[in-house]
């Protein structure tokens, strides 16, 4: 495929934030696009697959939760954030290419699982994997589009999210039924359907890599008239980060900033330790033939809370401008914290939505392919890109503009969620499905942009990372488990499980009214506080 000629590293001009964004720009913009749809055809394939694993693996409605969301969550968030800080002073093309690498090799391996622990096991590596994607490919467009444009081209490669998440249930319907209408009693090497469809969508990712090896460097911070210097040892701060979030090297991380450092992170172990224990003693057992799911949930939890914790207390002694402007900034936490709770319903919805109208309303496989999975994918990209477009066009306007959409991700598809779980009719839910899908995905590109624009350039990848904490150890850690625990424990009642998420609301809601007041401040002050905590500016 040909692509638009670059220059390898060039600066751009001050005043070019102006100008006409080079082709090169929206070419690289749409191959990151294709990345992202096969990171979540990689991801989201576990929904149209669920009914045939539990029938196969002998689980239920948790484990599949657990799978799905924590399991894969906990090590995407955490390993994000030392892949953040590596994006942020390696090769982004490169470091994505290798991430693309082994979350497609683990997705393919998922095919050979025999068991609920080797599944597990081949779903942490593609969480490890997938960890690279979005803080490289943030930090890519803010590089390479000027903050005018900044929240439509991220709303674009976020487009990839619900493309690719539609497209995942049409190829793995079409896998399943092929594979095993071919091979019923099993195919070669014993596999059956749904592992056929792990590898079918595994395999591509590997020529993906080479594509996205291709691409050129932008000149990080140039657009934004703050060109930054490449990082002579990029790999110690990737090091020194990893060494900072992974237990139990935490705690030898804290004795080396002193005593005081210690008694804060032991303390914090301690605590998250004895919540984990006191929600695994309040949440009763669920029907699920692996009794021991649910304490694996609050234990990966815990561990993935406690983490985040450590790393946020040593950021401050480390990095204390990025701390302030990320962690230390009530603006950013509320963003973040507020789309976390968009992302709790609608990962939620996303996943169970396919097993429901399989299980409940008598949907035949192949047909949620074309009448769930493919306006699944029109629906996110329309709400996806109108809701950047509507984001940039309030900016103009309002200093929190872009806020007011992510606050229209959270209510939006309230109604639309109420009338598909409750509806007996599989027409009435596939086009409310297509409505709540459309109006969650308004908020992701505001919410993304909103973020970026409280902290520095040289800040975007862990930015990235601590903004995608929330959408992964709240949103995806905590609502699709949430939504199948309520129904393990409740007669298999997945309608009840997925509305009960709906919870999240009005904790979303005091969230996004404290940013819409914090962040017009916080954004026209972001210089002078990261110079107030030492930073040269």
């Amino acid at each position: 495929m040909s692509q638009p000629a670059a220059p390898e590293e060039t600066e751009i001009p001050e005043g070019a934030a102006e100008t006409k964004v080079p082709a090169y720009s929206w070419y690289a913009l749409g191959v990151l696009v294709v990345v992202y749809m096969l990171n979540f055809i990689d991801r989201q394939i576990l929904s149209i697959l669920a009914n045939d694993i539990k029938a196969d693996l002998g689980v239920e409605d948790d484990y599949l939760g657990f799978l799905y969301g924590t399991a894969f969550a906990v090590f995407y968030a955490l390993f994000g954030i030392p892949l953040g800080k590596l994006a942020d002073s390696w090769k982004r093309v490169r470091l994505m290419a290798i991430g693309l690498t082994l979350w497609s090799t683990m997705t393919a391996l998922s095919g050979f699982a025999k068991n609920s622990l080797t599944l597990t096991v081949a779903r942490i590596g593609v969480g490890v994997g997938e960890a690279t994607a979005s803080p490289s490919a943030y930090s890519l467009i803010s590089d390479w589009f000027p903050a005018r444009l900044r929240a439509t081209a991220l709303a674009i490669y976020s487009s990839g999210l619900y493309i690719g998440g539609g497209i995942s249930l049409l190829i793995g319907a079409m896998v399943v039924e092929a594979w095993n209408g071919a091979y019923p009693d099993g195919g070669p090497l014993g596999l059956v359907g749904w592992q056929a469809a792990f590898l079918a969508v595994g395999i591509p990712g590997l020529l993906l890599a080479m594509w996205v090896l291709s691409l050129r460097e932008p000149v990080r911070g140039a657009i934004d008239g703050i060109p930054t210097p490449e990082d002579p040892e990029p790999f110690r701060g990737f090091v020194r980060e990893l060494f900072q979030v992974i237990p139990p090297f935490t705690i030898f991380g804290a004795a080396s900033r002193g005593t005081g450092a210690l008694l804060i992170n032991l303390a914090g172990l301690f605590g998250f330790a004895a919540l984990a224990w006191i929600m695994t003693q309040i949440a009763p057992a669920s029907a699920s033939l692996l009794p021991g799911v649910v304490s694996d949930q609050w234990l990966f939890l815990g561990i993935g809370y406690y983490a985040v914790y450590s790393w946020a207390m040593g950021l401050k002694a480390r990095d204390l401008p990025t701390f302030r402007l990320t962690w230390g900034s009530p603006a950013f936490l509320t963003v973040i914290l507020g789309y976390g709770m968009v992302a709790f319903m609608a990962y939620a919805g996303s996943y169970w939505g396919a097993p429901y109208a399989e299980r409940a309303l008598g949907a035949d496989k192949s047909d949620l392919g074309w009448f769930l999975g493919a306006p699944a994918a029109v629906a996110g990209f329309l709400g996806v890109i109108l809701g950047g477009r509507m984001a940039d066009f309030l900016l103009e306007r309002r200093p929190e503009g872009r806020l007011y959409v992510v606050l229209f991700g959270l209510l939006a598809p309230i109604p639309a969620i109420l009338v598909a779980y409750t509806t007996p009719e599989l027409t009435i839910f596939y086009i409310a499905s297509f409505f709540a899908n459309m109006f969650s995905a308004a908020a992701l590109g505001a919410a993304a942009a909103s973020s970026q624009a409280l902290v520095l350039p040289r800040m975007r990848g862990l930015a990235t990372a601590t903004f995608f904490l929330s959408t992964t150890l709240i949103g995806l850690g905590l609502g699709p488990f949430m939504a199948g625990y309520v129904s393990a424990t409740n007669g298999d009642n997945l309608s009840l499980g997925v509305l009960s998420t709906l919870v999240a609301v009005p904790f979303g809601l005091v969230l996004l009214l404290l940013a819409i007041k914090l962040v017009p401040a916080a954004g026209a002050s972001v210089v002078e506080r990261a110079r107030a905590a030492g930073e040269k500016v």
